[in-house]
């Protein structure tokens, strides 16, 4: 049997309630031959118990950790595991369609991409609402030369089918971790996923790496795919969600970015940081007002939720920061 070129690393985004789904999406729609390696970051007893069983079924790697990853983290534990041509970085919250892994290798092989992303939708119904088509990520500098980052996602909440008969493959600055193919020489070149990214824009920050050391991006609209976020979410995903999108993982990120590409703490910026929590509150908070309030918006409500929020999130955060942040090692199980 002929060796795989590819192997999908699958890693936990913001939740587990949507594993089974995702994990069998991949096993119905794709033919082309693959390996794959699972990271599953504390995932709960269901859904582990069930990824054991998967595994010896199908055949594929599990490694497992008894604490909550964060995505360059776990993408990096699944990259060890990697020894084909091409890495496929996998959230556990995507749900594919026929074909989709066939295409993106055709356009890396026809193209010599470095990385190939697909026509990414977002929610339910799958595979209506356009995420992203491709996009534009790089750095400008003004007359007094400061740095400041552009980036801009094509096609966003557009209808598929309105589009897609004039999509293109094309070259793009951008595309996300959601479903990405890599070539896997390119870690050579740029080094690990870099974990001082925590929560957010990691895809930028590979991306402007990529197109440093001279690689380049395609997008691929015959490869198909959709993300699923909360809500709603299941009790067992509050906890993991809380880390994954706290203020202060995301503060880190952002600065990080900043500081690493030297860029001016301008409009771009300070935006992001005003709205900081806000996945929480509109998948947390404001769902929970209303289903305290039967149906009613009770803004005094959600004022007082969204304040104990907060103060959880910070000591959640500074718990986690305490047990693995010093450094983190990765105790890691096959």
């Amino acid at each position: 049997m002929q060796k795989p070129k590819v192997t999908i690393v699958v890693v936990p985004r913001e939740r587990f309630s949507c594993t089974q789904q995702s994990l069998e999406s991949i096993y119905k729609h794709t033919q082309y031959p693959f390996k794959l390696v699972y990271v599953d970051g504390n995932s709960p007893k269901k859904v582990h118990f069930d990824l054991q069983n998967q595994a010896q079924e199908k055949n594929f790697q599990l490694v497992r950790t008894d604490y909550y990853l964060y995505p360059n983290q776990a993408r990096n534990i699944g990259l060890d595991y990697v020894d084909t041509e091409y890495v496929v970085f996998f959230d556990n919250d995507v749900v594919v369609t026929p074909g989709w892994l066939e295409a993106l290798v055709t356009c890396a092989e026809e193209t010599n991409a470095t990385v190939v992303g697909p026509l990414m939708c977002e929610k339910q119904p799958l595979h209506q609402r356009i995420h992203f088509a491709g996009g534009e990520c790089h750095i400008v500098t003004d007359i007094k030369g400061k740095k400041h980052l552009r980036e801009k996602m094509y096609r966003q909440g557009q209808q598929v089918t309105k589009v897609l008969p004039y999509l293109q493959r094309m070259s793009t600055e951008l595309t996300e971790f959601h479903l990405m193919l890599v070539r896997r020489e390119i870690f050579a070149r740029v080094g690990k996923l870099d974990e001082a990214m925590l929560n957010t824009k990691e895809h930028l920050d590979f991306c402007l790496a990529v197109a440093q050391t001279g690689g380049t991006i395609y997008f691929e609209p015959t490869s198909l795919a959709t993300y699923v976020p909360g809500p709603p979410l299941d009790w067992t995903d509050i906890h993991f969600f809380m880390l994954r999108w706290s203020d202060a993982w995301t503060l880190s990120s952002l600065n990080h970015l900043r500081q690493k590409w030297n860029l001016s703490e301008d409009g771009y910026f300070k935006t992001k940081f005003q709205k900081l929590g806000w996945r929480r509150k509109s998948t947390i908070v404001i769902p929970l007002t209303r289903k305290l309030s039967f149906g009613n918006k009770n803004k005094p409500l959600k004022k007082i939720l969204s304040k104990f929020e907060r103060r959880l999130n910070y000591y959640l955060t500074k718990r986690y920061a305490r047990k693995h942040f010093q450094p983190l090692q990765k105790q890691v199980r096959k």
